[in-house]
């Protein structure tokens, strides 16, 4: 067996222990945060699609379920675009669709897409307007 010097050995250890430190990178079937819900992201080449893993409770009455679609679009290198949905109680199973678009981090861990949506008030257009920010953090792989 042949022993490696001691430098060596402390240069393999210090290598080790700072990429355990690193974040894991995302990827595709990969669950997120998504202001209290768990959403599962899935791609198929450049297009991706956040659904709803577990809503948190408050979405029930909107009619957000296991698999309800929030978000889908493409991801065209650090950057995602497409449509995302708005839910409401006063019109469960009809949500408002709007254009977002945004960033992934450097460290593929977080998406955030912005977009401009029309304000609704009890399901009629109100003829205001307000941006929405989605942001999504990974979690884990589902």
């Amino acid at each position: 067996m042949m022993k490696r010097p001691l430098h060596v050995l402390i240069a393999f250890a210090t290598l080790a222990a700072a990429s355990a430190s690193l974040p894991a990178t995302a990827s595709a079937d990969s669950c997120w945060d998504h202001n209290g819900s768990v959403m599962r992201l899935q791609a198929e080449g450049n297009r991706r699609w956040f659904t709803y893993e577990r809503p948190k409770g408050s979405l029930r009455a909107a009619g957000v379920r296991r698999g309800t679609l929030l978000f889908n679009g493409r991801k065209s290198g650090d950057w995602y675009s497409g449509t995302a949905r708005r839910f409401s109680r006063h019109c469960p199973g009809d949500p408002l669709e709007y254009h977002v678009e945004g960033p992934v981090s450097r460290s593929q861990t977080r998406v955030t897409v912005r977009g401009t949506r029309e304000i609704y008030d009890q399901c009629e257009p109100t003829g205001e307007y307000t941006e929405d920010t989605l942001v999504f953090t990974y979690l884990r792989q589902c």
